[in-house]
């Protein structure tokens, strides 16, 4: 070490030494009508806040900025409220009943905005009080497991009082502040707040596989505040080159790391880097991360960064709410008028993720509350409920009933969507509730299987060889008894191959299964040439999708009479392009050895194919390009 090296050391050194305070004299300096900001989620100064509570006799009209405070805050204590005004960018369980009763304020905004707050002067603070580790050789502190908006807050008070801990983890990245730049320094040493994950129950396991299954390889993940992103976790075992860009995690990484399905080779920037701005979890993640150079905290302006999420390989966003109405518009922050939470980084990923090349947008939320009384999914949001994604942003609704795409559908298809992933003990009155306030057409029915009818909305038509034009539209509940007739019509190979069984005939359910179907999971088209009593249906295409793997199995029929001349390979083309538009990932097939007809059609399908033979039965993958 140079001469010049030894002098600094010395100056920060020193300079450490001298500001060196008891958290009493500390907090001494903070003044009456001050903004007093309060280090975030489990990185809590709480020597500095129980100091500064202990102190509330002389702190009147002091206004409390917060983010995610985790446990109950001794500053919203009721008896307090007329010394510390608290004012949350996001409501969560410390402060979320004294905000519910007016002795608090909520400011909604999206979590990247908030830096600018602070360094724009529209929102200034006056004291920061934060977290942070004993200096390094260079004099440097790191801000540990909240990064966030500390940082921001931290280079924009006028006062900096910090709380030195030797039990918070130094987290590399851009998570450093330098001691010349604290001006009080409070040693203390004790645990960080711990905030276990929660224990997956039925129905998040089941939310966590749905949308574990829209997770494509090499893709980069975001985990939302909530137990269902954290339950998404164990359904990505089996995935490959997972990434990690969130604003958030908890101990479930640990294990993706460990197994080696996160490794970060295929993210766009920061390869091989988890990147976050905050960690919420147990000692056992706070240690894993300790001095860790896999793990890079950044500040909110760049995790949270629309621009920059959108520049990663396949960013996935997974975000919860509180309730979607049948158009797709997302209430996340309250119930009703009552403030709940908060907007955080919902809408930053949201976007982030929709731009993203092969990227995907995900809002979850259990089909009810309240055990199972109420309905999330609204005909209209509750009365006083803010939307905080629109309908224009909203991509995939998970529920533990499925998945509904809604991005670029109108207004009907959205309403389908979203009743078929409802609890189905509120089906019923959200088919009527979408009727009577014109969402629906009156011709959309229910039918006796406890289903809906898809829309009679899709039409093509494609002209043969020979001159013949043929129409493709959606199957009707009228079609019954033509495509009764078709079945009846077709040769007992056509049927073998069909059904890999020797039918004599088609049960009347069989049919009217063809016919009566979930329009989310299932699609089923005719293929129609008109003859004087009507369509005469020569051709039947239908997919059904594995919500668990996101591939849907097709399958279609062509009359004996109309085979050879390529109306097999136009029902698999619109059958796949209906399943794109749907973001289905791909098709899955079981086609007997003998079947070489449907071999040849499926083998021109616009997709990477891959077939594996079992017994008699050649089962085919065909993942969309």
């Amino acid at each position: 070490m140079n001469k010049e090296s030894v002098k600094q050391n010395q100056a920060w050194e020193q300079d450490y030494t001298q500001k060196i305070v008891s958290a009493q004299e500390a907090v001494s300096h903070i003044q009456p009508g001050q903004r007093v900001f309060i280090g975030t989620g489990c990185g809590q100064p709480k020597e500095l806040i129980h100091a500064m509570v202990g102190r509330s006799k002389d702190l009147q009209d002091t206004e409390i900025i917060d983010f995610l405070t985790t446990e109950s805050a001794a500053y919203a204590d009721k008896s307090l409220a007329g010394r510390f005004r608290i004012n949350s960018f996001f409501i969560a369980d410390g402060v979320r009943s004294h905000i519910q009763e007016g002795l608090g304020d909520y400011t909604p905004i999206f979590l990247s905005d908030i830096p600018q707050l602070f360094s724009s002067g529209q929102l200034p603070i006056d004291v920061a009080l934060i977290h942070v580790t004993p200096p390094d050789s260079r004099g440097r502190c790191s801000l540990g497991i909240s990064v966030d908006i500390v940082k921001s807050a931290a280079e924009n008070a006028s006062l900096v009082i910090a709380q030195v801990n030797p039990q918070m983890p130094i987290t590399h990245g851009d998570s450093f502040i330098h001691i010349h730049n604290i001006d009080l320094l409070v040693p203390v040493d004790r645990p960080l707040l711990e905030v276990p994950p929660a224990e997956p129950n039925e129905i998040t396991t089941k939310i966590g596989e749905f949308i574990a299954a829209l997770v494509e390889d090499g893709s980069t993940i975001e985990f939302g505040i909530g137990a269902i992103p954290q339950a998404v976790a164990p359904f990505l075992k089996k995935k490959k080159q997972l990434g990690i860009h969130t604003e958030m995690f908890t101990d479930t990484i640990i294990d993706l790391i460990e197994s080696g399905v996160v490794d970060g080779s295929r993210k766009s920037s920061d390869k091989g880097k988890v990147v976050a701005s905050f960690c919420m979890g147990t000692k056992k993640v706070y240690d894993y991360i300790n001095d860790n150079p896999g793990f890079m905290f950044y500040p909110t302006e760049y995790v949270n960064d629309p621009f920059v999420i959108s520049k990663q390989n396949k960013q996935v966003a997974i975000n919860v709410a509180l309730e979607v109405d049948l158009t797709g518009q997302v209430c996340a922050d309250s119930l009703g008028s009552t403030f709940y939470s908060g907007i955080g980084g919902q809408v930053d990923f949201n976007r982030g993720a929709a731009k993203s090349p092969g990227g995907k947008a995900i809002i979850a939320l259990n089909s009810t509350a309240k055990q199972g009384t109420i309905s999330r999914i609204k005909a209209l949001l509750t009365p006083g409920a803010g939307v905080v994604t629109t309908r224009g942003d909203v991509h995939y609704v998970v529920t533990e009933y499925g998945t509904a795409y809604l991005h670029g559908k109108s207004i009907q298809e959205r309403a389908v969507a979203l009743i078929s992933i409802a609890h189905p003990t509120f089906r019923e009155q959200l088919l009527k509730d979408a009727l009577e306030i014109g969402l629906l057409p009156s011709e959309f029915t229910g039918t006796e299987s406890g289903f809906y009818l898809g829309f009679q909305d899709y039409y093509s038509s494609n002209v043969l060889d020979d001159g013949t034009l043929l129409h493709f539209r959606n199957v009707r509940p009228t079609d019954e008894p033509a495509l009764k007739e078709m079945y009846y019509d077709v040769s007992q190979d056509t049927i073998y191959f069909r059904f890999m069984a020797r039918l004599k005939n088609l049960q009347r359910k069989q049919i009217k299964n063809f016919i009566y179907i979930n329009p989310r999971t299932d699609v089923a088209i005719v293929a129609t040439v008109p003859e004087a009593h009507g369509d005469r249906i020569i051709g039947f295409g239908q997919y059904y999708l594995d919500e668990t793997q996101n591939l849907a199995e097709v399958a279609f029929t062509v009359h004996d009479d109309w085979q050879n001349r390529g109306i097999g390979s136009m029902l698999l083309d619109r059958l796949t392009d209906m399943a794109k538009r749907n973001a289905i990932s791909g098709f899955t097939a079981e086609v007997l050895v003998d079947n070489n007809k449907m071999q040849k059609v499926l083998d021109k399908c616009d997709a990477q194919i891959t077939s594996t033979r079992e017994d008699n039965v050649l089962c085919y993958r065909m993942v969309f390009k």
